[in-house]
């Protein structure tokens, strides 16, 4: 008997946890058109002005949040979904402001710089009454494919800001400069593993200007 009723309480038990866990599932917020927001930037990022404009080339896009829904990036209220993936709006931002300045390589090969993004967050954080602040972290390491060297250089700012940190900071003219400072318009060769490291932190910014209700 005493061996029955351990058994009846150890599947009580079992039953209790299983039935929270299926609670839990329960509550997870979905996607849904109401819920889901379209993120860009408003218009280009004019980058700053070079002597020699070099060409860029954006290599992979790469996910390091560790988030297992990285398109959720508000839980409460019913959850806030992006309707693509953060390393796909990291990518699409950077590309339209070179693109828009003519500094965008058509591929590896006819560049003189490769980017490389790593998105580490690319979230919202809820302010006072209905505000939402927009947090995202994301780094981008650029090097010369041709010599193989490399800088580091560092920025920060929101998703706007962060490109305009990127495309326009003294930093990124400071490290073309280094790194192209003897074949400024040669085109690149085949890209290797050592890249510069650019760091961009976008913390505390509406997406006022970049986000647009579906």
């Amino acid at each position: 008997m005493v061996s029955h009723r351990g058994a009846f309480v150890q599947a009580g038990i079992l039953l209790t946890c299983a039935l929270a866990s299926l609670n839990v599932r329960a509550d997870e917020p979905k996607p849904t058109p109401e819920n889901t927001i379209h993120v860009q930037l408003a218009a280009p990022v004019p980058p700053q002005k070079f002597a020699k404009p070099p060409k860029f080339y954006i290599g992979d896009v790469i996910d390091r949040s560790g988030n297992p829904q990285p398109m959720l990036v508000l839980k409460d209220r019913g959850g806030v979904f992006l309707d693509r993936q953060p390393t796909q709006i990291a990518r699409e931002a950077i590309e339209q402001s070179l693109k828009a300045a003519d500094l965008l390589a058509a591929d590896a090969a006819s560049a003189n710089l490769v980017l490389q993004v790593y998105v580490f967050h690319f979230g919202l954080a809820q302010g006072s009454g209905l505000d939402f602040f927009g947090k995202v972290e994301f780094s981008v390491m650029v090097k010369n494919p041709k010599t193989e060297e490399s800088q580091q250089i560092q920025a920060e700012g929101a998703l706007e800001d962060a490109v305009r940190n990127l495309v326009r900071g003294t930093q990124l003219r400071e490290a073309v400069t280094a790194l192209l400072k003897d074949n400024a318009s040669a085109p690149a060769a085949s890209p290797s593993s050592e890249l510069a490291f650019v760091e961009l932190n976008e913390v505390s910014r509406s997406f006022k200007s970049g986000v647009q209700e579906r």
